[in-house]
């Protein structure tokens, strides 16, 4: 019997009725891979799911992690992080798509499994930007998945495991690889994949023994490898999260406060100074959550750990303008603002300076203060990420750089950060991306180029290539996408090596 005529697929918790969808693809939504946390089980490891009896309805959305509203001045963000906080609190659970063909029923096909950004304060698997459709419309089996956020998903609390909210996606990942078969994937052929919070997390699990074997290959976007906090600056946000709720910093005392208060609280963290004697603020101010290690991902996977996992790497040529065009700080911007930056994310700021002018000489201020930026949020720990893994030739490495512009904004928005998602899930024609406001500005945007692109990670996650030369730490081939795609070596070398 093919399962896939009929949408009940049993998991081993119990069995769930999909969404069949007009396009020959069907989704099962808001399936838990976790229990729900609640009460001292949020600051606990996931545990296993209740088995539930009967049919489970997967035909609507669910909850999602508690957050609160995220705006980013005159730039529509709600096909990025949804409409907000969806009460309920069984929410660790995956959406799945798959291909409702015949075929499908071997549990041979390709597994992509999805990390959503949000700065680890928000996000959700209910936004517009994560339908999973074109993944299995093209035989891969797309599976996207909410985590804890914030105080509960990352607060360094004593009494409780770190990082929790990358425990969760581990969890997940155990998930997959017990139920995945039974809607037409294969376990063993998984690629993990996020962007921005996401992309750091699923560089965090490359360096998580305990996640070894889960998965096959790995797709970073516009994350960092060297974007973790130490324990001493994540000390500092404990303490002023614990002073801002009036509890003593233990899980104990977390464990009594509502959701409601924990996400105000978690609110009112921004501007926490995290410049230690010897670390700067990796995430230089913009959010006081990240994962929590004394080593980062890049320093581990260079150690080795992940070096079997084929590893897909890059940013956007404009990271930085997305947090400074819609805030009208970019053509603002003067030659103390980029100074002000380079000093809060370099040790030798001025250098810093001097090596960007020099390779930009026509930039303004608000160009060289966003490419600092990006390269300080994103660029150097991809490329860090991406050396360390070169480094171990077991597995390939593939590089891109995202150069398509967006028209957004009067055309100052850019190749910014998140610009290249609608592209990866082949939804660049959904009409909430187009507008003055919107991600993807007024003009249509490149059908050809979603096409291509979301084709390249489809190939990359069937068979371990993009479709250009791999990544190694003598040439650094790279992927520059846009309308046309060239592949370079070493982009901005000069900018490159002042990070390292």
């Amino acid at each position: 019997m093919n399962h896939h005529r009929d949408p009940v697929v049993t998991t081993a918790q119990g069995a769930v009725r999909s969404l069949r969808q007009d396009d020959g693809t069907a989704a099962y939504l808001n399936i838990p891979y976790a229990a729900p946390p609640r009460g001292a089980g949020r600051f606990a490891p996931p545990r296993p799911h209740e088995p539930w009896n009967g049919v489970r309805d997967a035909t609507a959305p669910g909850p999602n992690a508690p957050q609160s509203e995220r705006k980013l001045g005159s730039i529509d963000m709600s096909p990025y992080f949804g409409s907000g906080w969806s009460r309920g609190e069984d929410y660790l659970t995956v959406n799945v798509w798959t291909p409702a063909s015949a075929a499908a029923a071997n549990g041979d096909l390709p597994v992509m499994v999805f990390v959503h950004g949000g700065g680890f304060v928000a996000g959700s698997t209910c936004s517009a930007l994560y339908d999973g459709s074109a993944f299995a419309r093209d035989g891969v089996v797309l599976v996207t998945l909410n985590y804890r956020l914030g105080i509960t998903g990352f607060l360094d609390i004593p009494g409780a495991p770190a990082n929790r909210g990358l425990l969760d996606v581990v969890a997940a990942l155990h998930w997959v690889r017990e139920n995945i078969a039974a809607f037409g994937g294969n376990p063993a052929d998984v690629t993990l994949f996020g962007q921005s919070a996401g992309a750091t997390i699923v560089g965090g699990i490359l360096a998580t023994p305990g996640a070894a074997g889960l998965l096959r290959r790995a797709i970073v976007q516009s994350g960092s490898g060297l974007g973790a906090f130490t324990t001493e600056q994540a000390a500092r946000v404990t303490e002023a999260a614990a002073a801002a709720l009036g509890i003593e910093p233990h899980a104990d005392a977390f464990a009594d406060v509502s959701d409601e208060r924990l996400v105000e609280a978690a609110s009112r963290l921004a501007g926490i100074d995290l410049q230690t004697a010897t670390h700067h603020d990796p995430l230089i101010g913009l959010s006081p959550f990240s994962l929590v290690l004394d080593t980062q991902p890049a320093e581990t996977v260079g150690a080795g750990l992940g070096a079997d996992v084929d590893l897909l790497v890059g940013t956007n040529t404009e990271e930085g303008n997305l947090y400074l065009v819609p805030v009208d700080k970019y053509d603002t911007s003067t030659a103390e603002d980029v100074d002000e930056t380079a000093t809060r994310s370099h040790p030798d700021p001025a250098r810093l300076v001097e090596t960007y002018r020099k390779a930009r000489p026509e930039a303004s201020h608000g160009e060289l203060r966003s490419a600092i930026m990006g390269d300080a949020l994103f660029g150097a720990g991809s490329r860090a990420l991406a050396g360390a893994h070169a480094a171990h030739p077991a597995s390939a490495t593939y590089a891109y750089e995202f150069a398509w512009r967006s028209t957004a904004l009067n055309k100052q928005l850019g190749a910014t950060h998140a610009v290249e998602l609608p592209f990866v899930f082949d939804l660049a024609q959904l009409p909430q991306l187009r507008g003055t406001g919107a991600l993807l500005g007024p003009d249509k945007p490149p059908t050809e180029l979603a096409a291509r692109m979301h084709g390249a990670w489809v190939r990359f996650a069937t068979t371990g290539n993009p479709g250009w030369d791999p990544y190694d730490t003598e040439h650094r081939a790279t992927m520059r996408i846009d309308t046309k795609w060239t592949q370079v070596d070493d982009p901005r070398s000069q900018e490159r090596q002042a990070w390292t």
